[in-house]
């Protein structure tokens, strides 16, 4: 079976193209650094099946990033016949920088020459022809958000991997290529031959001081690095600069050499709207000021969309029940069974959560599709110095509204241990689209939607305090962050709709039947009366929070999935109307305890995968200390005001 993998720098479109093949599979954003690991999906294509694997983006083939490295060994295990370098068409310049790395693999290969319409836009003529000719190897222009293109890019991939089409050979400066000359010399091919590289590859990768490649040598053949060093030596004082810098300068030199020979650009008459954009959206203080405007519509938009359905929905569900208690009976088991627990376990989802779930969802994809959220990245970089991260952690924060899974995951992008720990910790702690819902459909339905909003400032304002504290514990100097700001982009409804329905499929195919089945557990529990030895067991812990005793079977299937700890609220307390049945001062104090308390099963897998059982075990237990005493100040300040 053909497996063709897809690879370029980060925010070229190639998760689009690789969906577009294969189904809604990769993440796909307007975000650079949104794919961390390697995505697979078997394609059918003119009736041959096929492989399709989307990696992470990549700058370079010489990186210490987890996700770029992952690329990397995957490319070199030499597991795909063909690779397609996806190159955005407006940077093409910088962009064939990675592709004359890539052809220094050897490996059958093709160009797909992504945003040519953004290109056009920009007055960028690209001579696609010629660069195909230049290179070695054949380039097909697309537009992946619109599909133009794409059939014969996978068309051409097949031949590519058929025929074995190979680039051409790409040659440095001739000081650069003497040293690799009399490096070859030296170093016999069979070594190369047995870490599977091209003696070409392997050569520059070592004057290029690659660590990895360095190391292998070096274990297998110890008398090499020495010679490794002389010839990296010489280099760098031919050029006064270290031999990794002489390489990479030499290989930017040649790509902006093939730029000139391939491409026009027509210089633009005035700034661009996107432009004149950029200058107001990250700006240094109205940069800020839109922030909280474009975050205070989105909030108020969530909760209007989710207020009025859920009123509308609620109504059904009511009179579902009497019905149903007029049918069955009030307090026969079939009741139980069909009114308090099937009845409330579907319209629980139906009614409670998707409401707020959805435009959520779809609000979230328009800002991530839109371009707008590096731009917070960036306006958020100097918080994340003032607690001692590095800049990129704003990514796994950023991801963690959507999904506490892939912001743990997605903290593999950052090279410190320290802050990978620092930042998995507290990313679980950021509302993600589970206990959003919560917020709306307590805080903002029964007290108000400023109240909701108080709740996420307090999250923030707790997260930072705790990212400080823990910086100050585990002291580290971290780097700025480097971070691609891609253009503005009028998001397709197509995208939007499949990246909305990736994450909503995650509730109604793991969540929907656990509420479900979670409900009819609690109905007969109920019924049969053992509901209440659970919540003496849990006593201790509700009576400290001052909520009533039915509120500790909720907390139980929280654990599995967040938003059952609010459709469980409404079957244990046995009202749809939660606020004429909790105070406010109780409900604010549930929702903060929810909030930071234990992660969903979900999230407790991904952090084992990322830090450990003992990593996960220790962000369990921290979790469930702060929430209880985040809880208790709570219930303090409520008290105070209510």
């Amino acid at each position: 079976m053909l497996r063709v993998a897809f690879i370029g720098q980060p925010n070229c479109g190639k998760s689009t193209i690789f969906n577009y093949f294969s189904g809604y599979k990769a993440m796909v954003s307007n975000f650079p650094g949104t794919t961390v690991k390697y995505t697979v999906s078997r394609v059918v294509f003119e009736g041959e099946e096929i492989t399709c694997v989307d990696l992470p983006g990549v700058y370079s083939l010489t990186s210490t990033d987890p996700a770029e490295l992952e690329s990397r060994n995957y490319l070199l295990a030499e597991e795909a016949e063909v690779i397609v370098n996806v190159i955005d068409a407006t940077l093409l310049g910088r962009s064939l920088e990675l592709t004359l790395e890539l052809m220094s693999l050897e490996r059958p290969m093709m160009v797909a020459l992504n945003m040519m319409d953004e290109a056009a836009r920009k007055g960028i003529t690209i001579d696609a022809p010629r660069l195909a000719k230049l290179l070695g190897v054949p380039v097909v222009p697309t537009i992946a958000a619109t599909g133009r293109g794409l059939t014969e890019l996978l068309q051409t991939a097949i031949e590519t991997g058929r025929t074995g089409i190979r680039p051409s050979q790409i040659m440095f400066s001739r000081d650069i290529e003497q040293e690799i000359a009399e490096l070859s010399d030296h170093l016999d091919p069979d070594h190369a031959q047995a870490l599977g590289l091209p003696h070409r590859f392997l050569l520059v990768k070592l004057l290029e001081d690659d660590p990895y490649l360095i190391e292998e040598v070096g274990r297998q053949h110890p008398g090499c690095v020495v010679m490794v060093r002389n010839h990296q030596k010489i280099l760098a004082q031919t050029h006064g600069r270290p031999p990794e810098t002489v390489i990479s300068s030499e290989r930017h030199a040649l790509s902006i050499n093939l730029f000139e020979q391939v491409a026009k650009v027509r210089p633009a008459e005035k700034p661009a709207w996107r432009d004149r954009l950029d200058k107001v959206a990250t700006h240094k203080f109205w940069g800020y000021v839109i922030l909280v405007l474009i975050m205070g519509l989105f909030f108020q938009g969530v909760f209007r969309l989710g207020q009025h359905a859920e009123n509308f929905l609620m109504g059904y569900l009511e009179l579902a029940q009497k019905f149903s208690q007029v049918w069955l009976g009030q307090d026969t088991l079939a009741y139980y069974v069909v009114g308090e627990g099937l009845l409330m376990g579907i319209f629980g989802g139906v009614a409670i959560v998707l409401p707020y779930l959805v435009p959520f969802l779809v609000g979230l994809a328009l800002l991530e599709d839109s371009g707008y959220l590096p731009r917070v990245a960036f306006l958020m970089d100097n918080l994340m110095h003032l607690l001692g991260l590095h800049g990129k952690s704003i990514i796994p924060f950023i991801l963690g509204y959507g999904c506490s899974v892939p912001a743990v995951m997605a903290t593999r992008i950052l090279e410190s241990p320290r802050d990978r720990l620092v930042v998995a910790m507290l990313a679980i702690l950021i509302p993600c689209s589970a206990r959003s819902v919560i917020i709306f459909a307590l805080v903002a339905y029964a007290i108000g939607p400023y109240w909701a909003l108080g709740v996420y400032l307090f999250n923030l304002l707790v997260i930072g305090i705790l990212g400080r504290i823990s910086t100050l514990l585990l002291p580290e100097i971290s780097p700025g962050l480097l971070m691609e700001i891609p253009e503005y982009r009028l998001p397709t409804w197509t995208n939007v709709v499949h990246k909305s329905w990736r994450s909503l499929k995650d509730f109604i195919v793991v969540a929907w039947p656990i509420l479900i089945g979670g409900s009819l557990v609690l109905s007969l529990l109920k019924f049969y009366g053992f509901d209440g030895h659970v919540n003496d067991v849990l006593r201790p812990l509700t009576s400290l929070l001052d909520l009533p005793a039915k509120v500790g079977t909720t907390l139980i299937f929280g654990i599995m999935r967040k938003e059952l700890s609010l459709v469980m609220l409404n079957e244990a307390l046995g009202t749809n109307q939660i606020q004429t049945v909790l105070t406010h001062v109780q409900l604010l104090t549930f929702t903060v305890f929810v909030l930071f308390y234990i992660p969903c099963a979900s999230t407790i897998a991904a952090l084992s995968r990322e830090l450990g059982w003992k990593g996960a075990a220790l962000a369990v237990i921290c979790s469930l200390g702060l929430a209880l005493g985040l809880g208790l100040l709570t219930r303090g300040f409520g008290r105070l005001v209510f």
